[in-house]
């Protein structure tokens, strides 16, 4: 007969090994797809740094891929245990520097950052995408939601003039066919700029849906669209 002191361990055991799966398998209801214009990112009093594999594309890059809740709560780092590995997407890696590229300094060739975003954000939906799998999500819906054409469609260029943000939502809208959250920064003149731009996914991350709510900070009602 097993000793009390045995049985106690053995349920201890149990319930860790539960808590872990809970912590790793965090439940979320929706994605952000998060987009920013390189001219705005450098654009600022930081300015910025061009990745070591060259100066990215006039076109909106992947900032990342955000589990969410609809309270506007959100899980992050869940699972520390599960690092980046360069080597699991070898495969995407030329994609990823152009459509995921790094501007933040000193240079550097974009491993930091996709480890950050899927330390942070990736680990939170492992339910639903495995590493491989995070990454060519999206790239995938990146390619589905083409920013700048439907601006450019809208007569809406990066050429430093101002545009209403009502216009700017409204093309993005008309393009992508989902309502966007528009992210502003300031340029090194204090001007605002669009900077970021938000489209949500559904939780299994295979189709766009209509936000469930939107963050809290806002633009102005003009706002720059530089060039880069």
């Amino acid at each position: 007969m097993e000793s009390k002191g045995s049985i106690l361990m053995l349920m201890k055991l149990v319930v860790l090994q539960y808590l872990a799966v809970v912590c790793v398998s965090q439940d979320f209801d929706f994605f952000y797809f998060v987009q920013q214009w390189p001219g705005s990112y450098c654009d600022t009093k930081s300015s910025c740094c061009y990745p070591t594999s060259g100066k990215p594309a006039a076109d909106f890059g992947i900032h990342g891929l955000w589990p969410n809740n609809n309270d506007g709560s959100y899980p992050s780092n869940c699972d520390s245990n599960n690092a980046f590995q360069p080597s699991l997407v070898s495969d995407l890696t030329s994609s990823l520097q152009r459509n995921w590229a790094t501007l933040a300094c000193p240079s550097g060739n974009g491993i930091q950052f996709w480890s950050h975003e899927w330390e942070k954000h990736g680990t939170c939906s492992e339910s639903t995408l495995k590493q491989h799998d995070y990454f060519q999500t999206a790239l995938n819906l990146k390619q589905r939601a083409n920013i700048l054409r439907a601006l450019t469609n809208a007569g809406i260029a990066p050429n430093g003039n101002a545009y209403s943000l009502s216009s700017i939502k409204g093309a993005i809208k008309q393009g992508v066919g989902y309502t966007p959250y528009i992210e502003c920064n300031v340029d090194s003149s204090g001007n605002s700029q669009l900077y970021q731009v938000y489209l949500c996914v559904d939780a299994s991350a295979s189709r766009f849906i209509e936000c469930p709510v939107f963050p809290n900070a806002k633009c102005a009602s003009q706002i720059q669209f530089p060039p880069f």
